[in-house]
């Protein structure tokens, strides 16, 4: 197992850069994530980690080994794919062994290899079946077993869970967190489900078109998004245009229509144009709420209920509150609002920059 580090990698397509001076370091042990919409680049630089994209510029080390030249069935990694790829022709067990066999390990390690990773993915009750008497789920963990099984120094996981159907997802994102835990294996994990790579991950990069906006943990993505991109890809949030103004002495989020908040956090930094984003658990419905909210449409969630509403300085917003049994509001109902400040994001007026990180 080793940390992975990456220094200004290049990757040109058809003399386009899709990927240029892009620097990431993947601790060691960690189920790391690379999180996008399609076309950003995640998994070419998957990819590039596996030996199976060039490299056009820049430096890959596992550990202090530099990777860049080496072929892939050098590099000691697991792969697991979309589609599964396990043999249709071999069992449960022989899938499992594969990699093993092909290494020339000892019989009897084989043998114990294969078995502890049938047991850890629980499937050995399933060993001497043929894929195709298997779920999508069970297939996806003879993948999982079979990378584990020859013991690679990284896992590489290409949108592993988005051909199971929606339960099966969650139950298999749960499964892969404890086994990497266990295994402690240095896991990189592409995917474009935001609320996959949340539950998963001990660390996040998003990307958009081929570069990193932001590194971290998934609350400090969630609740401090470095750009506007961040905040409107992880989760879902509410963008408002206001004016940071300062006023005798106190400073001020200045929306349309005059309505204003206080806001101290930014009394530093100089007055300017800017985007405010708020989450919409964040807007609180309050009886003396200074914002009067005009609902266009309501979805009962379960435990949530989604609220679309008209605002003074906004159309079309989110509001999410948990849900009730007496209550059913709908369309045309108003309701008053109270924004929490503490909760707030507030971006350069191009959504470049959160200022409440360069005070």
């Amino acid at each position: 197992m080793s940390d992975i580090k990456i220094n200004h990698a290049k990757k040109i397509y058809n003399d386009i850069p899709v990927i240029e001076n892009l620097n990431l370091t993947i601790p060691d042990g960690s189920l790391f994530t690379l999180l996008g919409p399609s076309g950003c680049g995640k998994t070419t630089l998957l990819r590039m980690i596996a030996g199976f994209n060039s490299i056009e510029g820049g430096d890959f080390y596992f550990g202090d080994n530099r990777i860049n030249n080496m072929e892939p069935s050098k590099r000691n990694i697991g792969m697991v794919f979309q589609n599964y790829a396990i043999f249709p022709h071999l069992t449960v067990k022989e899938n499992v062994a594969f990699g093993l066999k092909q290494k020339k390990v000892a019989k009897q390690t084989l043998e114990k290899e294969t078995n502890k990773y049938l047991q850890l993915m629980q499937i050995d009750q399933f060993q001497d079946r043929k894929p195709d008497q298997l779920s999508g789920g069970q297939q996806q963990r003879v993948a999982l077993a079979r990378a584990l099984a020859v013991n690679p120094d990284v896992l590489l996981m290409d949108e592993p869970l988005s051909n199971l159907d929606a339960k099966l997802r969650v139950d298999m994102r749960q499964a892969i967190r404890e086994i990497q835990h266990e295994v402690g294996i240095t896991t990189v994990y592409v995917t474009h489900d935001q609320e996959e790579a949340m539950a998963i991950s001990d660390a996040i990069a998003v990307m958009n078109q081929g570069k990193i906006q932001q590194v971290g943990r998934p609350k400090e993505l969630y609740h401090r998004p470095a750009n506007e991109f961040v905040a409107t890809f992880i989760g879902r949030t509410n963008i408002l245009d206001a004016q940071l103004i300062h006023d005798n002495g106190q400073t001020y989020l200045r929306f349309d229509s005059n309505y204003q908040l206080s806001f101290e956090a930014l009394s530093e930094v100089p007055e300017q144009s800017v985007r405010v984003s708020i989450r919409p658990e964040e807007l609180i419905r309050a009886e003396d709420g200074p914002i009067e909210a005009t609902i266009v449409d309501s979805l009962y969630l379960g435990m949530n209920t989604e609220y679309i509403v008209n605002i003074p300085f906004a159309n079309k917003v989110q509001v999410s509150e948990e849900s009730t049994f007496m209550e059913d509001l709908g369309a045309g109902d108003k309701i008053n609002l109270a924004m929490n400040a503490q909760k707030l994001n507030v971006f350069s007026a191009d959504g470049q920059t959160n200022l409440l990180e360069v005070k």
